[in-house]
């Protein structure tokens, strides 16, 4: 065998630089290659062009390494080390709520009556899931104000994309070919995508100096080729649109559905119901406001909620209860169809409604204060060292811009950077596009006073010694990670796919 030590061509600084708190043994972290002769004493080389069992000719060897079960454990302990996860840190992006996930939750999830089970079991060998499912569905309704509710979309665009699919089939059984979709500057980037996706075109509605939605403009761009009005609603501005009644009352006038987009639920969960201010149709990020996973490829989950009106138009499957019997509706004459495969994300459904019934609808109500009481703290704990572009209280979200700090020669990136160098996760960063330079934070009401000062202190940092000239040292951050600062632009340009 031959060992060789691991190194980065992107890392241009030496590995004694690496701080020993971040617990990575970069003198342990070897790469073993094996031999062209594996340990069976067979030449790898013989064996291309064989076939293996399955039929599939063997192109090139594959040279796996011979490593011993501690080496494997030391490796992925390692990698495990270089992630940021919301176990070791805070999550400040805005708009992504990245709050706590409860262990409970992860051992209610793990019961054997929910994990050991398969969607194409017999329906009475999984009365306790079925009832689970519309229980959760239940509770969705009555949150939202919106009766009507499909649990298979399996994240949050997929939830969109199974709303508008609904407004369009609603549109096709009255016979009407409407082909505009209205949305606002302030939404989120899934929006207009979705929309597209569902054969509309896109018309922007600005939004004002106050971060609203411009009710002059979406006068006058009404007119009866308008399907919907898609809204996030509190925007991605961090504010709450205080004309959502009169927008839903315009809408309705003209024959459009209006649309919100629940990414932002959590700002408003048990204070305000969607359907209640005249929503039609709206999804849900259940790791965004109940606090299951995030997805990153994985378990995600979008439900949608609907009007009575529009719940023919559902996808399937969705649970209902006959008597004391639950089934899954498979079938159904106007539905838009089948999204997905089986029942969507179950072990999902299993942590979100744990959450749910873990705090109760006042524990609820109250996270959703918390959450916009801790950012109304940062925004007031910062306004005077950043930029402000929408003055007034913000919702679960404040927003800033490096208008200040740019004039010293340090960007939002360079903010960012810096903040991982202090141990922060960035912010989210150039988001919304109504605004340059914009740093969007959100603390959730996950996180203590503590660790919010502490993210607060971090960011007055930057700022004083920004303003005290000494900004030209953040552009070089961060400085003390396995990964220096990347060419991202570059990255995006020209991405290598291979490795």
């Amino acid at each position: 065998m031959t060992v060789h030590a691991l190194k980065e061509k992107s890392m241009p600084h030496s590995e004694s630089h690496i701080p020993a708190h971040r617990g990575l043994m970069f003198d342990e972290a070897l790469l073993i290659e094996q031999s062209s002769e594996g340990r069976s004493g067979v030449d790898l080389e013989t064996l291309k062009g064989t076939k293996s069992r399955t039929g599939l000719a063997t192109r090139e060897a594959i040279g796996l390494p011979e490593v011993s079960e501690p080496q494997v454990v030391r490796h992925f302990t390692r990698l495990s080390q270089m992630n940021y996860s919301i176990d070791s840190g805070m999550y400040p992006l805005g708009s992504c709520t990245m709050k706590h996930n409860p262990r409970l939750n992860e051992r209610v999830a793990r019961l054997p009556g929910f994990a050991n089970i398969h969607p194409l079991q017999p329906e009475s060998t999984v009365q306790g899931a079925l009832e689970l499912t519309y229980t959760l569905q239940h509770w969705l309704a009555v949150l939202s104000g919106l009766p009507g509710v499909a649990m298979s979309p399996a994240a949050g665009a997929h939830g969109e994309l199974a709303g508008m699919m609904v407004i369009r089939k609603a549109h096709e059984m009255k016979g009407n070919s409407r082909k505009i979709v209205l949305v606002p500057d302030s939404a989120h980037g899934t929006n207009p995508a979705t929309a597209a996706m569902c054969g509309y075109t896109i018309k922007t509605i600005p939004s004002t100096k106050d971060a609203q939605v411009d009710i002059e403009a979406l006068k006058a761009a009404l007119n009866k080729d308008v399907a919907a009005f898609m809204l996030t609603n509190p925007n991605t501005c961090g504010m709450f649109e205080s004309q959502v009644k009169e927008i839903a009352d315009m809408r309705h006038k003209v024959g459009a559905y209006f649309y919100c987009d629940g990414a932002n639920f959590n700002a408003i969960v048990g204070r305000v119901r969607p359907g209640d201010l005249g929503v039609d149709v709206m999804h849900f990020n259940l790791h965004k406001t109940f606090s299951t996973p995030h997805g990153g490829g994985g378990p995600g989950c979008g439900p949608v909620a609907v009007t009575k009106e529009l719940t023919p138009y559902l996808p399937v499957p969705y649970v209902a209860k006959d008597g004391e019997r639950y089934r899954l509706v498979t079938k159904a004459e106007h539905s838009v169809g089948r999204i997905k495969g089986f029942q969507g994300n179950f072990g999902m459904f299993v942590r979100a409604l744990a959450y749910m019934m873990a705090h109760g609808a006042d524990g609820l109500r109250q996270a959703a204060e918390d959450a916009v009481l801790n950012a109304n703290y940062i925004l007031s704990q910062l306004k005077d060292l950043y930029h402000v572009p929408f003055k007034g209280y913000c919702m679960h979200e404040c927003l800033f811009t490096d208008k200040l700090q740019k004039e010293q020669g340090v960007t939002t990136m360079d903010i960012a950077k810096t903040l991982i160098e202090h141990g922060f996760h960035p912010m989210t960063v150039y988001i919304p596009l109504v605004v340059q330079g914009t740093m969007l934070i959100e603390p959730t009401e996950s996180e203590t006073k503590r660790t919010i000062d502490n993210f607060i202190a971090v960011m007055r940092l930057i700022a004083e010694k920004t303003a005290a000239g000494e900004g030209e040292a953040f552009h070089e951050n961060p400085r003390s990670t396995p990964r220096r600062r990347l060419d991202e632009v570059a990255a995006a340009k020209n991405p290598k796919l291979k490795w």
